[in-house]
């Protein structure tokens, strides 16, 4: 099966570039755990939470509830890919236990997340999914599109309107371009994705992209569809389709990825390994538990795939109600694990690197 080769060959990789001490091997299972990198007894916790937010992790998700509601019985746990921003918002008005979002609360969200929490919690960010976001393209005749920051802020702009544009050839000396008008394709609801794709933008492309960063897209133009599946669907039905998603939907659709030039002026294959090299070099700037992470869009490491997206489980460090606490700590504990890291790579994501990972864990204990 084509992701599960393209998971394997990404473990090594991450193993290789981030030091990574597991790829789901039998033998690297700390204890706790099963063979299948479920939750063992121990974690195990009865009840039902709600949670909801990013399109992005939706996948990675899906594949931790199932394995820990396989190991776990009397556990229901539902998550509604509803978007970052519907997300925090939920969790702000307290129907959702936990949010995930691609982005950290803004300054002023923050305190009203924290006063969902108990007295003395604050709402946390844990970095849980690592998800490269690809340009996928659909334009019959081209292969191994490559696009500099410049030129990929002028398509989204608006600036460029035919993909035989004098910028996109210079890219693509070599290429059979076509004439096809550029239809491009951004998410019609507020995203973390949106946030971070207008974020590298800004940061690569300042002279060219002049709507900021921002979760609800702002340019001109263009067709709006909603969470990474609807782009990724709406790319896939048009020749001449240009758009942004987490990786593992354009996997998913099948589309083309183009490569993206880095900080090194080389342009970056989107790859597991090329993604951690971004990864690597990313800082933790919260403190405490609180995990939210800067990443550096114009890294010159060499090979470095620089558009990348950290989701967060935004969750109260202190103040869960009784019923719900051993079951977040149960599921996200999980999800923190290195079995539960290794499972992504099968899904088109990149394992958080372990030197991450291991606070992520602490941090989930901490939750009270």
């Amino acid at each position: 099966m084509k992701l599960q080769r393209h998971g394997t060959i990404a473990c090594l990789a991450l193993t290789a570039v981030l030091g990574l001490s597991a790829c789901g091997s039998d033998n690297n299972e700390p204890a706790g755990t099963s063979a299948s990198g479920s939750a063992s007894a121990a974690d195990c916790a009865k009840g039902t939470l709600n949670a909801q937010g990013s399109s992005a992790q939706k996948n990675a998700m899906a594949e931790w509830i199932k394995a820990y509601q396989q190991k776990c019985a009397g556990s229901t746990i539902n998550y509604e890919p509803s978007g970052s921003g519907a997300g925090i918002q939920a969790f702000i008005a307290g129907t959702a236990d936990f949010a995930g979002s691609d982005s950290a609360l803004k300054e002023e969200e923050q305190p009203q997340a924290d006063a969902k929490c108990g007295p003395g919690g604050k709402a946390i960010h844990l970095p849980m999914v690592i998800g490269p976001v690809a340009v996928a393209y659909n334009v019959s005749g081209v292969d191994n599109l490559q696009l500099k920051p410049a030129t990929l802020a002028k398509v989204f702009a608006g600036k460029i309107t035919k993909w035989d544009d004098p910028a996109i050839k210079a890219d693509n000396p070599s290429a059979k371009l076509p004439s096809t008008t550029i239809q491009t394709v951004h998410r019609s609801d507020e995203s973390g994705t949106t946030d971070n794709f207008t974020n590298f933008l800004s940061k690569t492309a300042e002279a060219d992209w002049t709507f900021g960063k921002a979760k609800a897209w702002k340019a001109p133009g263009g067709t709006g569809s909603k969470g990474s599946d609807g782009v990724a669907s709406s790319v896939k039905g048009a020749d001449g389709a240009i758009g942004y998603m987490e990786w593992s939907f354009a996997e998913n659709a099948g589309l083309k990825t183009a490569k993206i030039g880095n900080g090194a002026g080389e342009f970056a294959e989107l790859t597991a390994e090329n993604a951690g090299k971004t990864i690597a070099g990313a800082t933790v700037e919260g403190t405490g538990d609180d995990l939210k992470m800067k990443i550096d869009y114009n890294t010159k490491e060499a090979g470095a795939y620089p558009l990348v997206l950290v989701t967060y489980e935004i969750v109260c460090s202190k103040g869960l109600a009784a019923d719900k606490l051993p079951l977040v700590k149960g599921l996200l504990g999980h999800a923190a694990s290195s079995e539960g890291q290794a499972d992504l790579t099968e899904l088109g994501y990149a394992p958080l690197p372990d030197s991450v990972r291991t606070k992520v864990e602490a941090a989930v204990k901490n939750l009270s």
